[in-house]
């Protein structure tokens, strides 16, 4: 019985997270699924080149049920060494992570979104002010570090690629 309890508070959990996402989309114009939950725990991660109004990076990592979504408008640092601002963004639905699409004019993030790298990760340490992930990805490999940069706005983080 408190595995069955548990389980469905995850999901709770994980349904009350995507609530922002759906609250900011038309399901019946927009192409991109709907904030629907299932069972993760294979620790994916996604690199969506966004052609919205200001061309940007949406990198993506599976974390509880969600894909935890930060913008990255220089995109993901390939080479150790280089530093991004990455600004967290709405958590998004583990189905996202497959989505390539136009979202048309009108709806939040109109424009292309088109997959630019996908793969796993090992996660090494997640907490509010530091994540540190190895990835596997077909472009991006090796390990890259989040910083929470607290004294500019809570939702800005600094993101690089560490030497290995």
């Amino acid at each position: 019985m408190q595995t069955r309890e548990t389980k469905t508070s995850k999901s709770d959990e994980a349904v009350d997270k995507l609530s922002t996402y759906a609250a900011k989309r038309d399901f019946s114009v927009t192409p991109e699924p709907k904030a629907e939950t299932r069972n993760g725990g294979s620790h994916i991660f996604v690199v969506q080149e966004h052609h919205a109004r200001k061309l940007h990076y949406d990198f993506r990592l599976e974390h509880e049920g969600v894909l935890k979504s930060w913008a990255v408008p220089k995109g993901v640092p390939e080479v150790a060494g280089e530093k991004r601002l990455a600004v967290e963004a709405e958590d998004h639905p583990l189905n996202y992570a497959d989505f390539e699409g136009v979202i048309p004019e009108g709806e939040y993030g109109a424009g292309t979104v088109l997959i630019w790298d996908k793969g796993s990760f090992e996660p090494k340490t997640w907490s509010d002010k530091l994540i540190e992930v190895k990835l596997r990805g077909q472009k991006l490999k090796g390990t890259y570090v989040m910083v929470r940069l607290k004294k500019t706005d809570e939702k800005n983080w600094l993101l690089f690629k560490r030497k290995e």
